[in-house]
């Protein structure tokens, strides 16, 4: 901080109302100093390095790298003091607590916007910087936990024009394509360097389903099983292996069989 009177603060968030929402907060409060925003996270990590602020309110949910990431790329023994906020992120608010960092929840409010003003006054007086990062490492450790159990939410594969950003959302099966996996959505397909039983222990299981040694399905694209065949929305048909089709007609009649 400058001096113990003003406490400079950066806002990153992708939404150019939400940081407006978050300066009009802070205006009345005459020791805090919006010196910067940051729509994303690059440059978020460039106003840290540029501006050096005391306060960093961070938005847990930017594309492409969202709080976490830019938490993990700077190193939590860089970080200012954060606070984070978040829409709907109920692991985070979890997280938060347990490590007890601050979080706002969207819409903002003012009673809690104020209430984490003064835990982060109290946090300057209060706690040392080694601190702080002890239980940013430690929520970061957390969050990696949680993220490998729910899967990945986003795979990155290389094309002509440099690395595209795929949602696994979109991801309609993924077959094995020599040392690649070959994701398929809709009528297009990329390659990603990886095997199929890797990128398995990356998804979500209650999102996709191993359905032969050469295939994965997301699971909410099945029409139906037609014999040894998957028939997907789009009329696409995956081929089902033996010893794995007890697991799928389980799943389809709702129950949780799985081999």
């Amino acid at each position: 901080m400058a001096g113990n009177s003003e406490i400079r603060v950066l806002v990153a968030d992708d939404e150019p109302l939400a940081r407006r929402g978050v300066r009009q907060l802070l205006a009345p409060h005459h020791d805090m100093t919006v010196v910067g925003e940051a729509r994303n996270g690059a440059e978020t990590l460039r106003a840290l390095d540029e501006l050096s602020p005391d306060l960093l309110f961070l938005d847990v949910q930017m594309p492409e790298m969202d709080g976490f990431e830019v938490l993990r790329a700077r190193g939590a023994d860089r970080m200012p003091a954060v606070v984070f906020v978040t829409a709907h992120d109920q692991f985070a608010v979890r997280a938060f607590e347990t490590h007890a960092l601050d979080y706002l929840v969207k819409p903002l409010h003012v009673d809690r916007f104020e209430a984490a003003l003064e835990r982060i006054r109290d946090r300057f007086r209060l706690i040392e910087t080694a601190s702080l990062a002890v239980r940013l490492a430690a929520l970061l450790e957390a969050e990696k936990a949680e993220r490998e159990k729910c899967g990945v939410e986003r795979l990155v594969v290389t094309i002509a024009t440099g690395e595209l950003v795929i949602p696994v959302a979109e991801i309609d099966w993924i077959s094995a394509d020599d040392y690649y996996a070959c994701l398929h959505i809709g009528a297009k397909s990329h390659l990603l360097r990886e095997s199929l039983t890797s990128l398995e222990s990356r998804l979500d299981p209650r999102g996709f389903l191993r359905v032969h040694r050469n295939a994965i399905v997301q699971i909410d694209r099945i029409r139906e099983l037609r014999g040894d065949e998957l028939v997907l929305r789009d009329g696409m048909r995956v081929a089902v292996s033996r010893r794995r089709r007890a697991a799928i007609e389980g799943l389809l009649r709702g129950g949780n069989s799985r081999t």
